[in-house]
């Protein structure tokens, strides 16, 4: 069974992080959401949620993906955080699935993770995201990264994340029950 961390810091958007765990779980994948301090992590519009873990704990873990949700200050938050580098970093190295939306791609793009790969971000946030090769797709695979627009792609988004993990059919399936 697939195993999925979306990383929470004070700040995330609420709409991106509650749509990918709640899509992901739909397509019965193992989704553990991990925050950067205390479990209760407030969002950027003051939504509070109770995450499953904290990253301390369970950062060394083989994820098949992590997941960042955007939002500000919580992507600056991520990107800031040397122990979601270096999380990202070990994921990278075994090829495993790293995904961003909105603007928590700047914490790919502050450690070059994006160096000539393909990638999208939320308006205003591509100077940070050093030496990509930007795209106004609203959601881009390059190899093992993954990266989206912003809230109103957030369900294309999760729908693209399960289709990696689970396929096409899995994916339609959840799609065509949530009549999108």
């Amino acid at each position: 069974m697939s195993q999925v961390a979306v990383l929470l810091a004070d700040g995330f958007e609420e709409i991106e992080a509650v749509t990918i765990v709640d899509v992901l779980r739909r397509a019965d994948v193992q989704v553990r959401t991990l925050a950067l301090k205390d479990k209760s992590v407030r969002g950027a519009h003051g939504i509070t949620m109770q995450a499953d873990g904290l990253l301390d704990q369970e950062q060394s873990k083989d994820w098949d993906l992590v997941v960042l949700p955007g939002g500000q200050p919580g992507a600056n938050a991520l990107r800031d955080d040397p122990r979601v580098a270096s999380m990202i970093e070990h994921q990278l190295g075994q090829s495993r699935k790293v995904a961003a939306i909105c603007a928590a791609p700047i914490a790919l793009g502050a450690h070059g993770m994006l160096k000539g790969r393909r990638a999208t971000c939320y308006p205003g946030f591509e100077d940070q995201l050093r030496d990509a090769k930007l795209t106004l797709e609203p959601v881009v695979v390059d190899s093992e990264i993954t990266t989206s627009r912003g809230p109103g792609t957030a369900m294309t988004f999760a729908l693209n994340l399960v289709e990696q993990l689970k396929g096409k059919a899995q994916a339609d399936s959840v799609r065509k029950g949530m009549l999108v």
